[in-house]
């Protein structure tokens, strides 16, 4: 296999990190690691330049006829078929808006116009690698979710992610879905708690894991991890049964919190007599690295590409 590397990278809202994936032993190479900070509100061209940098670093050691493309795990919106950055009402990457990211890293690297770069969803990416090399890599059917600065999610089947079926949540994921006053998102990511911490004590802390140190001495602070536990186990085992997954993974930072909250979410779940095991993310920040870079698998590619299109 002469073009045997690909390039994983993982767009964050302050970083990107990047890496090497043999796709033929199927690995990460741990040394080709980058991870460059990023002023999510420079242009257009400093931001690129800083992606650029960070893919020129981790593939110094190989030549470009090995390099079999990049791909990106990228938080939406976003066009995932032309490459082409659509932020907006994000508060990130504004002056990205338009611009495509395929010929703007192309030319930077200056990599041939046949180079692939390929994309998909963050949360997805994140999904797709541990359904291929981590922890839900004997199971058939899978859940991921990410929680976070915000609540990611996907459904895998047979190593695919499933975007428009009716045994899951209208495009492949559940943040946006209605929940209480709002959608999901609004009450299963970092800012519910930063936003009930608040309203509970009068004073503002700038995440779970600050929250959470208190919460382990104080039962009234840890009465909303509880309350969080059980929210996202009833709201979720509806389509975990609804799709037979046989594993949900959880990644992302709240896992650090997994003690305060888990007992609840997993009461939840047997409540709705779902019986999905649940599975913490080993591969963590590299998983979506390693999803983003199978892009570049050709076989893979072949049944991946006709989904991209109707991912959000």
């Amino acid at each position: 296999m002469k073009e045997k590397y690909a390039v994983g990278a993982d767009i964050g809202g302050s970083h990107i990190t990047c890496a090497l994936i043999d796709l033929e032993h199927q690995m990460i190479l741990p040394e080709t690691r980058v991870t460059l900070c990023v002023d999510n509100t420079e242009s257009a061209d400093k931001i690129l330049g800083v992606w650029a940098e960070a893919i020129s670093q981790s593939i110094l050691g190989i030549t470009i006829d090995e390099l079999a493309g990049i791909g990106f795990a990228m938080p939406g919106p976003f066009d995932y078929v032309n490459g082409i950055a659509l932020f907006e009402r994000v508060e990130k990457f504004l002056n990205l808006y338009g611009v495509n990211v395929s010929e703007g890293i192309r030319s930077r690297l200056k990599l041939p116009a046949r180079m692939p770069v390929r994309y998909m969803n963050d949360a997805t990416a994140f999904a797709v690698g541990e359904a291929w090399i981590g922890v839900a890599e004997e199971t058939a059917k899978s859940m991921a979710i990410t929680l976070g600065t915000g609540f990611g999610s996907a459904f895998i089947d047979d190593g695919l992610p499933v975007v428009d079926r009716e045994d899951t949540a209208p495009m492949g994921c559940v943040w946006h879905l209605k929940y209480k006053e709002g959608i999901a998102d609004d009450y299963f990511s970092t800012r519910w708690f930063v936003n009930n911490y608040a309203k509970l004590t009068g004073e503002t802390l700038p995440g779970v894991k600050e929250i959470a140190d208190i919460a382990r001495k104080d039962p009234k602070v840890a009465a909303l991890f509880t309350e969080y536990g059980s929210g996202i186990g009833s709201f979720l085992g509806p389509w975990l049964n609804l799709f037979h997954a046989e594993v949900l993974v959880i990644g992302g930072n709240m896992a650090g919190a997994a003690d305060l909250f888990l007992p609840a979410f997993e009461k939840a779940l047997a409540d709705l007599n779902c019986t999905t095991t649940i599975a913490w993310s080993e591969l963590k920040e590299n998983a979506a690295l390693i999803g983003s870079a199978r892009l570049l698998e050709p076989t893979y590619w072949q049944k991946m590409e006709p989904l991209v299109a109707k991912m959000n």
